[in-house]
């Protein structure tokens, strides 16, 4: 089967099970080209509230798809492929951050998006790198837990000094990895780039760029700009797709390893057979307990009554 046929299976599945198909900009080209949504993983949950389908398909790994369901409880949540996981949404615990906020009860636990459902609740606000400055600048107080990922802290820290921010050490390893040494190749690989980067990145990296964002915030950049070369400093099928949506445009990929393993996971064909499955039990589908969303949420509807 070709991949055109798979997808116009699953374009008619997707109708039949009254199902929207939710992907995350890291997912493959034959998977984004499926989805009724692309976005960030905060973007996809909120897309997935206003959807009016009885079934969510999160192409995305698991946090993502508890937050889908958090936001939507009365739908469906499915994760297509139920291995994809997160590293940094899992490198610290509830309990962690519980004794760490019993002994700094002054600090407001400031938690990325990338977590899980179980650490959010002893959270007081979710952020995303797009709404991380702003929403850490609108706190009424000036001391900050902020977790888990401690280079988008530091990002965070440097924009705003007048606020004691203390971070811990975690974060995504894959941005995390990036060298400057492979800045400096690219940069003279490609003189005429402009350097677009994930504040996930270390320190010494995000120094260098032109360009500071989240992953929607690198590809506006990029399609705004008028300069006609970049090297993109996030997960690699950011290139791919700017490539598609600006063929007069030049992308490089600022290292061949900037891939995210769990989000290369979820195929084509898991897509499918997760729409096959919803009814036979066979597709994983996200399942949390009432106490658990409404514990969770808390942190996500402060994030949304601070404009994030």
């Amino acid at each position: 089967m070709t991949v055109r046929e798979l997808q116009d299976k699953i374009l008619k599945l997707k109708k039949e099970t009254n199902t929207a198909i939710l992907a995350h900009s890291y997912q493959a080209r034959e998977i984004v080209e499926i989805a009724d949504y692309t976005g960030d993983s905060y973007k996809l949950s909120v897309d997935a509230a206003k959807t009016d389908a009885e079934n969510i398909l999160f192409c995305g790994v698991h946090f993502m798809a508890e937050t889908a369901k958090m936001l939507s409880p009365e739908k469906r949540v499915f994760l297509a492929n139920k291995d994809a996981g997160c590293p940094m949404a899992e490198q610290m615990d509830r309990d962690m951050i519980a004794q760490i906020k019993q002994s700094e009860s002054d600090r407001t636990v400031v938690a990325y998006i990338n977590t899980t459902a179980e650490l959010k609740t002893v959270c007081d606000v979710c952020v995303t790198s797009s709404s991380a400055l702003r929403i850490v600048n609108a706190l009424e107080s000036d001391k900050i837990l902020f977790i888990p990922d401690c280079n988008l802290g530091s990002w965070v820290k440097k924009q705003i000094p007048e606020k004691d921010i203390k971070l811990l050490h975690g974060g995504c390893p894959t941005h995390a990895a990036v060298t400057v040494s492979e800045v400096k190749k690219a940069r003279e690989e490609h003189p005429d780039a402009l350097f677009l980067v994930h504040p996930e990145c270390v320190p010494s990296v995000t120094a260098l760029a032109d360009y500071v964002g989240s992953t929607s915030g690198i590809m506006d950049f990029a399609k705004k700009s008028e300069c006609k070369e970049f090297i993109i400093g996030t997960e690699t099928s950011i290139v791919e797709h700017l490539q598609y949506d600006c063929p007069d445009k030049k992308f490089y990929p600022l290292t061949k390893n900037l891939v995210c393993r769990n989000m290369k996971l979820t195929t084509l064909p898991d897509v499918y057979n997760s729409l096959m499955g919803m009814n036979d039990g066979s597709a994983f589908e996200i399942i949390m307990s009432d106490e658990l969303i409404s514990s969770a949420r808390r942190c996500i509807d402060e994030m949304i009554r601070l404009g994030g």
